[in-house]
């Protein structure tokens, strides 16, 4: 019974994390890129309501959960300057890759160092109401522990600390 406990033990806390670490490193983590995501009738893709990986600036205009909602980035005077400015500091971001970059519109993949995770992030520039709205969802599981949330926090302090 006790070898068998033993072995249990051996699997889970040595097996099982190592062969998760060489399926990242294989870059088996990092889900396919999503075909359905941009700017649809002025909206970012809805949240999933069963899903806790995914954060937007428009979830209130969906049935969701509080978990899903996150405010816009805010801006005065000119949009294309704040967007521009906005794109330099997610360019400028460990983890980053700009996927699409357009005037209004903003793709970015972030991938985390060590499993390579992908999440998606986007933005989308609404300058009548003097926002940005934001969105940022992992392609793989169901929870992201904060992750989302932290990352469009931190965008939003270093853009709220830049002058325009």
């Amino acid at each position: 019974m006790l070898k068998t406990l033993g072995t249990i033990a051996i699997v889970l806390f040595m097996v099982l994390p190592t062969l998760i670490l060489i399926a990242g490193q294989l870059s088996l983590l990092t889900g396919k890129r999503p075909t359905d995501i941009g700017v649809k009738n002025g909206m970012l893709k809805p949240p999933l309501e069963k899903s806790w990986n995914v954060v937007s600036s428009q979830a209130t205009q969906h049935p969701h959960t509080d978990y899903h909602v996150i405010e816009p980035l805010k801006f005065t005077g000119n949009g294309k300057v704040a967007f521009a400015k906005l794109t330099s500091i997610v360019r400028g971001m460990d983890g980053a890759s700009v996927i699409a970059a357009q005037p209004n519109y903003l793709h970015a993949e972030f991938q985390t160092k060590l499993l390579k995770f992908v999440d998606d992030v986007e933005f989308a520039l609404d300058e009548s109401a003097g926002v940005i709205h934001m969105r940022s969802a992992s392609r793989l599981g169901r929870k992201d522990f904060g992750v989302n949330r932290k990352r469009l926090e931190t965008i939003r302090a270093h853009f709220n600390r830049q002058a325009i």
